[in-house]
């Protein structure tokens, strides 16, 4: 048989594992032969790009959700690494971009209620009053799932967090795309999370697919997170909506101890983690529940623990409430000032938290204080930031 020349050219396929239509030519006696095969390539440059595409282009950002690609997203809270939910190959490569172990459960973000009652059941009365008052908002609810969840997304829980984030582009892209996404903030795993297209760009460039930019957020903190799984509603995490108002409409909400998250986090996480993939209900009881979490790289400290000796020879930077604020003046050489506001509007305080941390983060300083917030409104969920990113 006389030899034949085969070569092929297959398209560029620039986000998940994507099925791809090849063409091999073939030349056999002289004769051209196009021949049309399907093959599944892996992506190229997920996990490779030196930095992946970025704009408001939601058309295209739904595309990649739908083929198993990962979106970073702003909504009013912060950015967040999107994946489709029920694609358990895409929600792996979430946990993979950020560093994230398995332990630590996902929240789904929905833009449509048909999708509470796909993924959820046994919604209480309370759960449904939460949901018509603060959706779409900062708020998220723990629900018993249903079995169409993968364990991956909720590290093996009988339950699942959800939210209908209050950002239009985000509704807009979870409408189009039509699925739950599993999203957490998209920023390597327990550093500070990012409230701009270009703090994601900044640290998950080059593992990511698209970043959808949505503008600065809003709100500045990560959502409240409520579990509706006892008898009594439980804030595991304090958050955009604040207990008062939460309590304006519920009643009164208990607050989740820290001990079994602090118990977590100084553990082997191996040996807490579980196996997701059997259903133990191990680990984290909820996202973003670990005792360190929103760590800058600088060192931080709260001021009102600072000593003359702990900064002596030390770029020190201060994170201060507002202009007004003393705390300041025992350490009169600072390197360093980020005020949140100028007259202490815990709202303002929350947007700017986030961005002013990176800031002093990338300063060059030794060591970061920071002032401690009231503990009413959204100060307990900027404290509970603090708490966290100071546990080292």
């Amino acid at each position: 048989m006389p030899e034949s020349t085969v070569s092929f050219n297959r398209h560029r396929c620039d986000f998940a594992v994507f099925p791809q239509e090849c063409v091999a030519s073939v030349i056999h006696s002289g004769q051209f032969l196009p021949l049309f095969l399907h093959v599944e390539f892996a992506a190229t440059c997920s996990m490779t790009n030196a930095r992946c595409p970025i704009s408001n282009d939601v058309s295209r950002a739904a595309d990649i959700l739908r083929s198993g690609g990962l979106v970073a997203f702003g909504t009013e809270t912060v950015y967040g690494l999107g994946a489709n939910a029920l694609n358990e190959q895409a929600v792996a490569r979430v946990f993979e971009a950020k560093d994230r172990p398995h332990f630590d459960p996902l929240i789904v973000h929905i833009a449509d209620r048909k999708w509470l009652d796909r993924l959820a059941e046994q919604l209480s009365p309370a759960a449904k009053l939460l949901a018509d008052e603060f959706w779409p908002g900062p708020l998220t609810l723990v629900l018993p799932k249903k079995e169409i969840v993968p364990d991956l997304v909720t590290s093996g829980l009988p339950s699942v967090a959800i939210r209908m984030p209050n950002h239009p582009l985000a509704l807009e892209l979870l409408t189009l795309v039509d699925l739950p996404i599993a999203a957490p903030s998209a920023n390597p795993f327990g550093k500070i999370s990012p409230t701009t297209a270009q703090h994601v760009l900044d640290n998950l460039g080059d593992r990511i697919d698209f970043i959808l930019d949505g503008g600065p957020c809003d709100v500045g903190v990560e959502s409240t997170v409520v579990l509706m799984t006892e008898d009594r509603p439980r804030i595991l995490r304090h958050g955009g909506v604040t207990q008062e108002q939460l309590e304006a409409v519920i009643g009164p909400v208990e607050f989740h101890s820290s001990e079994f998250n602090e118990e977590i986090s100084n553990s082997d996480s191996h040996a807490v983690a579980g196996d997701a993939s059997q259903g133990t209900p191990s680990g984290a009881v909820a996202p973003g529940m670990l005792a360190q979490h929103y760590s800058p790289t600088t060192p931080l400290v709260l001021a009102s623990e600072a000593s003359d000796a702990s900064v002596s020879g030390k770029r020190v930077g201060l994170l201060r409430l507002s202009k007004s604020s003393t705390v300041g003046d025992d350490f009169p050489e600072l390197a360093a000032v980020e005020t949140l506001s100028d007259d202490g509007d815990l709202r303002i305080a929350a947007a700017e938290f986030f961005a002013a941390l990176r800031r002093l983060d990338s300063s060059g300083l030794d060591l970061i204080l920071a002032e401690s917030f009231p503990e009413e409104g959204l100060g307990r969920a900027l404290n509970d930031r603090l708490r966290r990113a100071c546990h080292q």
